[in-house]
């Protein structure tokens, strides 16, 4: 039973967005893995760009840099 976690840093992406990543990463495991669909599961998970670090700084503030 695989399981895909994607990890978003707020304001990420749209409910259309969301449901074509979990679309199509369920067929890359079914067609890669020979896994069934069903047996896949894909958490989306949207993290407050304030909780996600890059090289020291937060994603709200590397957001704010032009």
């Amino acid at each position: 039973m695989p399981y895909v976690n994607i990890k978003l840093g707020g304001q990420g992406a749209t409910k259309e967005q969301k449901q074509e990543l979990i679309s199509q990463v369920t067929e890359v495991i079914s067609n890669v893995m020979s896994k069934p669909p069903k047996a896949t599961y894909i958490v989306i998970e949207e993290v407050d760009t304030d909780n996600w670090g890059v090289g020291g700084e937060s994603l709200t503030e590397l957001r704010k840099k032009p």
